[in-house]
């Protein structure tokens, strides 16, 4: 069992940037593949962002292409999101999620085992 805990949202203004972070606990997630979902308000949740279990291999939806950044820090057990030149249309609560397959490229959505509780990032116009 993967404890993931996020940390970090809050309200910014359009431009302005955040940084997501991601501990997880009870397990090393080493081997996991990681991931960023988000879900606004009447929307379905969707993926943002996934990271191979390397770190080499990374993957953007397309609206955050070039905007977000996904990393990892194996050592430390932790998953990170940058999110830069935010848009309103980014607000949602934002998931961190953990797949226990240790995928070596990342082509599209990961399939999350795990989930954390979510943060809310609200980006005012």
């Amino acid at each position: 069992q993967v404890q993931l805990v996020e940390s970090g949202g809050g309200l910014v203004q359009a431009g302005g940037s955040l940084r997501l972070s991601c501990a997880a606990s009870k397990r090393t997630i080493s081997s996991y593949t990681m991931g960023w979902f988000r879900q606004a308000p009447g929307k379905e949740r969707e993926f943002v962002a996934g990271i191979s279990w390397s770190g080499q291999s990374t993957y953007y939806t397309d609206s955050v292409k070039g905007r977000f950044t996904i990393s990892r820090d194996n050592a430390k057990n932790t998953v990170s999101l940058q999110m830069n030149s935010l848009k309103p249309e980014d607000t949602a609560v934002y998931y961190c999620a953990a797949e226990q397959l240790a995928r070596n490229i990342i082509v599209g959505v990961i399939r999350p085992d795990y989930w954390g509780q979510g943060t809310q990032v609200t980006v005012s116009s």
